[in-house]
């Protein structure tokens, strides 16, 4: 018998490699402000918190309201159209996904992400697996993690109990996400973050490849 019966996956740097994308998009906004662009290794750091966090880590200090508003503006309308053009899964992602299907795990992806473009994502990559999508999209009243709002919608639309659930994701983020939420957390190292700075953060179980998250799913 299975500890975890349903699995709650993050996005961007748990299932998907996506920070390519995510830096030229925010370079487009950024020098479409006439803003000097970040590195690759500084966006990797501004990640995990929503778009807003993003452009407003990545602007230069005292940057008014009115920019960060129209960055974020020029950053969305940007990566909605390019958000597929290098992200793909990490190595290993869909042998796991399909191993999990087979066991009979239900399983849904939460992420900050905006809502439109996490459901392009799962359709284009996970539908085949994955039933429940869900993104940043507070204007429905979902506030976004590490909220424990948007786990929990997506509970109830799995039909499942919190008892049953894991979640697993690569940040802070997640592992508050998951405690605030009262469920099992399990940290990859594959991701945005390292091993050392999600032990900082009071990761509880970690990870360095997709695989060994069976014996997880097996032992509890």
């Amino acid at each position: 018998m299975l500890k975890y019966t349903t699995i709650i996956f993050d996005l961007d740097g748990t299932l998907m490699n996506t920070l390519d994308d995510l830096t030229i998009s925010t370079n487009h906004a950024l020098s479409q402000m006439g803003l000097p662009t970040r590195t690759i290794d500084e966006v990797r750091q501004f990640l995990g918190n929503g778009v807003r966090k993003l452009i407003e880590m990545a602007v230069p200090e005292n940057t008014s309201e009115d920019m960060i508003e129209k960055m974020i503006t020029c950053f969305l309308q940007h990566y909605t159209t390019h958000c597929k053009d290098h992200s793909k899964p990490y190595d290993g992602i869909l042998s796991l996904l399909s191993s999990l299907k087979g066991m009979g795990c239900r399983m849904a992806i939460v992420s900050n992400k905006p809502d439109i473009e996490v459901k392009k994502l799962n359709s284009e990559h996970f539908a085949e697996y994955i039933d429940v999508a869900l993104g940043e999209n507070e204007k429905s009243g979902i506030p976004r993690k590490p909220s424990p709002a948007m786990v929990f919608e997506a509970i109830t639309q799995l039909g499942s109990e919190p008892e049953q659930c894991l979640y697993v994701g690569d940040s802070d983020v997640d592992i508050l996400t998951a405690r605030n939420a009262g469920i099992d957390c399990l940290s990859v190292t594959w991701g945005f973050k390292t091993a050392e700075f999600l032990s900082q953060f009071g990761a509880t179980r970690m990870i360095d490849s997709p695989s060994e998250m069976l014996e997880v799913i097996k032992e509890g």
